[in-house]
């Protein structure tokens, strides 16, 4: 899995754009004609399940209809044949005055539920209040301040028992507190079980952000969390307790960035694959309203360490690859920012999916759940769809269903550096700069396998597309049928890595 990218591969667009081109400059100047969709190609009209933009349910009184709406951190698990998701209790215009008087019964971490992972239903919060312990221990180590909210909670179960992990912390401190309640059943109630990990200013690390996993060889429970405080770090769990295995553990580093004043690293979600026999790392990289994105590593144990796709280690100080998601547009819609801290959930069928917030551009306040099928390469780097989930009916292709024109969208660094506070960018800040959205380009595959200088191939027993230039060649990226949401249409999809690690993305739309 150790993939040394060649730096002569590497083409970078004017102005600061993000890398996006699938061939060189040069080859792509003859791939704007037109071209009519072959009759092989049947697009099939297909309304999106919800809409991007809900200011118009927004007020708190609405908050039922919150299927998809206000998702921030989510984790998800499959128990029987129902989807359960977790998710910070962050709201779009969220007044509490207000929900008193209306007499609605807000509280903290929010819950839904779905058959499909398309359809869900707001099922109310989790907790009434914050946990009196947690409140407590924050605001003595911040002169009063903090603890106001729980973030990043993670469901996993044990026996016959359901632990939801959360945190609490005062912003831009490191004064944080992981606690763990306990239930019978995944909606509640929750018996209150006790602090995991704590952490005060003198400390290295940051107890925010958990996410747990058990040992598949040896049942040994490990507890992956942190952030731009030191980094992130994993301890090990006693699975009887579901508490630190050692009295005051705050566990091994495992990732860290170089410089956190413009360097923002967060939200670990660790990932078991059974049949690759690997523990994969997501991670979120930079400020959460804007260039948000998600990078991964793999181990061949859940404490690490991990490898990135350069294979070095991910407790160095570089910028680690590849990249997942970052903000992207594609044509006919605004675009999204902060598409990251994601939760990976498996169908148990063999599926595996990435769930994570979308923050609606160009104002980016709006939060939107974004479920994505997630794929393996064939080197067994995990990829994302890049379209949202919309349970599209499973379909092979030839490469006749593949000529036609396509929008690109290559993803890549953020070309820009911004000075943080606290990992994050300043209030008012939270629109995109030019250069920080990834941007896609048209490119007609034609029916002799061209694209203008470049070529394009593709196998049908594998399903997977080839993409070739004098410089730079693109290979395996895998194709499935999917719903194009900027457009309210079925249509066809690929997606993959590059040699640099970075994620490449494409629909056909004509």
């Amino acid at each position: 899995m150790n993939n040394t990218p060649s730096t002569s591969f590497i083409h970078k667009y004017k102005s600061s754009l993000l890398l996006f081109a699938l061939i060189a400059i040069g080859a792509i100047s003859g791939l704007y004609h037109s071209c009519k969709a072959p009759e092989h190609f049947m697009v099939i009209p297909t309304s999106n399940p919800w809409p991007d933009d809900y200011t118009s349910i927004a007020p708190i009184e609405n908050y039922k209809a919150w299927g998809t709406y206000n998702v921030h951190d989510p984790a998800c698990k499959k128990i029987g044949d129902t989807y359960y998701m977790y998710s910070t209790d962050a709201i779009f215009g969220e007044d509490k005055e207000d929900a008193k008087q209306k007499n609605i019964p807000l509280g903290y971490i929010q819950m839904r539920k779905s058959k499909d992972l398309v359809n869900w239903e707001f099922i109310g919060w989790a907790f009434p209040n914050i946990p009196q312990e947690a409140e407590e221990w924050v605001k003595s180590q911040a002169n009063g301040e903090g603890a106001t909210n729980i973030w990043a909670p993670y469901l996993i179960s044990y026996g016959n028992k359901y632990r939801l992990y959360y945190c609490v912390s005062a912003f831009g401190l490191n004064t944080s507190y992981i606690g763990m309640a306990e239930s019978d059943s995944p909606t509640g109630p929750w018996t209150e079980k006790g602090c995991v990990v704590k952490t005060t200013t003198t400390d290295a690390m940051n107890a925010i952000d958990p996410s747990v996993i058990e040992d598949a060889e040896n049942g040994k429970w490990w507890m992956h969390y942190g952030s731009y405080f030191g980094g992130l770090f994993c301890v090990e769990l006693n699975p009887e307790t579901g508490m630190a295995a050692r009295t005051d553990d705050k566990g091994h580093l495992i990732a860290r960035r170089a410089d956190y004043k413009k360097d923002n690293l967060e939200a670990p979600e660790i990932f078991y694959h059974p049949e690759l026999k690997k523990y994969y790392l997501f991670t979120s990289y930079d400020p959460l309203m804007t260039t948000y994105n998600v990078r991964v590593a793999y181990s061949e144990k859940p404490e690490g360490p991990f490898k990135d796709f350069k294979g070095q280690d991910i407790k160095d100080t570089t910028n680690n690859v590849p990249v997942i998601t970052a903000p992207y547009r594609f044509q006919n819609h605004s675009g999204w920012a902060g598409t990251a801290h994601c939760g990976i959930i498996s169908s148990n069928d063999g599926r595996f999916f990435m769930a994570h917030q979308g923050r609606l551009s160009p104002n980016n306040h709006l939060m939107d759940l974004h479920v994505r099928e997630l794929f393996f390469t064939e080197s067994g780097w995990p990829v994302v769809s890049p379209q949202r989930y919309a349970a599209t009916v499973h379909r092979n292709f030839g490469k006749k269903d593949l000529v036609g024109q396509w929008e690109i969208i290559r993803l890549s660094e953020p070309p820009l550096v911004r000075n943080l506070e606290a990992g994050q960018i300043l209030w008012g800040e939270g629109n995109l700069i030019q250069g920080e959205q990834a941007l896609s380009t048209l490119i007609d595959f034609n029916a002799d396998g061209s694209a203008g200088d470049a070529s394009w191939s593709f196998s049908r027993n594998k399903q997977m597309l080839n993409l070739k230039s004098n410089e730079e060649e693109i290979s395996n990226l895998i194709v499935f049928a999917g719903q194009d949401w900027e457009n309210e249409t079925e249509t066809i999809l690929f997606t993959g890595l590059d040699k640099q690690g970075c994620s490449v993305w494409g629909k056909r739309i004509k």
